[in-house]
């Protein structure tokens, strides 16, 4: 299945860009994102890390289906 990832933020920078396509085995969760390569810049960043499914959070155990988007979304401060 093929999947949408949205960086945002220091992810967007730490990967060095702003969205890519991955293929994924069906039944795939978000969490299965981490295993790869694109996401090592992010490895220990991944706990505090909030996903977005289809533009809704999501808790990264949720399975993926074929044309799903994820937003990975860091830690970010206001003021």
């Amino acid at each position: 299945m093929r999947v949408r990832i949205l960086l945002f933020a220091s992810a967007r920078v730490a990967i060095g860009r702003s969205e890519f396509s991955v293929e994924l085995a069906e039944g795939a969760a978000i969490e299965s994102l981490a295993a790869l390569p694109e996401f090592a810049p992010l490895k220990e960043h991944l706990p505090s890390i909030r996903f977005a499914l289809n533009e809704a959070f999501a808790p990264a155990d949720a399975v993926l289906s074929d044309g799903d988007t994820v937003a990975v979304i860091p830690p970010v401060s206001g003021g």
